[in-house]
This record gives structure tokens, sequence and C-alpha cells, in this order.
């Protein structure tokens, strides 16, 4: 625990050793204010980032979300949207740079500013149109700098209103990242550790669980049973199901496939009134 302290308290020195000479104006450095996300799974460096922001400009600590996986990440932003997201590449499950090509389908993605241990994805991270890409430790004025280009993007408009676009899914496929159009998505399944997606070319593995997908999808998808959510535009008939351990039970088929999926006696009125109004 000695070591630790000691180590934190020598990366914020050096840090603050590059502080410029303070602004004396007491008004906040920037047109209108801005919200901005800190997503690290490091909660130590999201401390050091705070204290920066906070030399940097007091009034960024007034609108200031954070996150430690890109899951909690986009759960903030479907409650509100932020300005700026100060993001880390390293992040458990989808990382930062499959949270940025997230963003950018957003009908107001948010300037993104890669604040990371990790030089070599730089490239990538400018392919996503990001801001800025600093590597740790961070300067203070380095930050300052680019906090500045975010904000003059903004100024000048480079954050336009855009036609909505198609939601995705993004799949982390054994080292890489993918973008699933979820209207390709016939139904969601639960396993035993991980969610079933499949589409009608293959299936990939989700790492969400089935109660947040239905929260954040239940305009597009009905819940069948327990396990599952099917895309309601794929529904195609509700037939009887007969089994050695269920004599008397229902299935449903989807467009597209020819598996079956069982429907629950608790599921089954609101499939049958989906197929009737769909």
């Amino acid at each position: 625990m000695m070591t630790t302290t000691m180590y934190t308290s020598h990366i914020l020195q050096v840090d603050r050793a590059y502080r410029p000479m303070p602004r004396r104006d007491s008004k906040s450095l920037y047109q209108t204010p801005l919200s901005l996300m800190l997503v690290d799974e490091d909660p130590a460096a999201r401390q050091r980032m705070r204290t920066l922001l906070g030399d940097c400009d007091a009034s960024l600590l007034k609108n200031l979300h954070e996150a430690s996986t890109a899951v909690t990440a986009m759960a903030i932003l479907d409650r509100e949207p932020v300005d700026i997201v100060l993001l880390d590449v390293k992040l458990p499950g989808t990382n930062g740079l499959g949270l940025a090509s997230h963003l950018s389908t957003l009908r107001r993605p948010p300037m993104i500013i890669f604040i990371t241990a990790y030089a070599e994805h730089a490239a990538r991270a400018f392919d996503l149109d990001a801001v800025d890409y600093i590597t740790k430790p961070v300067r203070l004025e380095r930050l300052q700098e680019a906090l500045d280009k975010a904000e003059r993007r903004m100024s000048t408009g480079r954050i336009k209103t855009m036609e909505p676009k198609a939601e995705t899914l993004i799949i982390q496929d054994r080292g890489r990242t993918e973008r699933v159009p979820l209207a390709e998505v016939l139904y969601f399944k639960a396993e035993l550790k991980y969610v079933t997606v499949r589409t009608a070319v293959r299936s990939y593995i989700l790492d969400n669980s089935l109660s947040e997908l239905e929260q954040r999808y239940g305009n597009q998808f009905l819940r069948v049973h327990r396990n599952a959510l099917v895309a309601r535009s794929a529904v195609r008939t509700l037939e009887r199901h007969y089994s050695s351990d269920q004599s008397d039970s229902w299935a449903i088929r989807l467009q597209g496939l020819d598996e079956r999926l069982l429907v629950s006696r608790r599921q089954l009125a609101a499939v049958r009134e989906a197929i009737r109004n769909p």
C-alpha cells in the first residue's frame, strides 16, 4: 500500500510540473458549458484526470460523468448526450476502439480524445475521427491543448446533427471488433455465461445479459421465453410443439431460419398478440 501511494503521488507531481501559467480570469475558458465523460477501468487514473481537468478549468467538473466499461458508458449516453469523451483503449469487454466505433453511429456523436498507455493504436483512433490521442502520463498542457481542439471543432460546427443511422451491435470476435446491424439479428438467446446473437448467416457471442438487451431493444424484440428474445419483424408462425418432456407446448419459427424456438406458457399470450398486431 505504501508503494502504491508513493507512485500515485509521483505521477501527479510529474503531470503538474508541466502546468502552464494559470489563467487569471474567473470565468470559464469555454464559450458554452461542456459535458464530459471519463471512460477508464482504473479508478486511480480517473482520479488523476479529475485533478487535471479541474486544473484546466474548474467548470469542467460540474458536468462530468465516469464509466469503467463500454457498457456503462453507453448506458449513460442513452440517458443524456455528452460533448467530449476521454477514452482509454484498454477496457474490459468491448475496448475503447470498439466503443468509439459505436459512438460514431449516434445521432449526436461526442468528440473523442483517447488517453491511453498504448501508442500503437493511434492510427486506428484517428481513422475513427478522434480529436486527439494522448499517451500517459498526461501533461496538463497537453490535455488543455486537446480540450481546446475539441472545443474549436464544436464552435465551428464540426459536430453536425446527423440523420439517424441504423443501430448496430459492437461484438468482439476472436480479437476482432465487428459491427453487426441490429436489423439483421433474428434472436438473442441466453446461454451459460453469454448471449448468442443469431442472424440469418451466422451466430455471434455477446457479453451482455438478456435483461439489458430487452431494456435497450424492447421495441424491436419480444421475449418468448426466459432465455430468448426474438425480432418482432421476423416472427413467421406460432405452432404446437411436441416433445418427450413437454407433451403440449408451443414454438415459433422465424423468417430465414429452420430452427424453432420454444415459447413459454407465460409469454404465449404476448406472442399471439404480436403475431395478430405486428
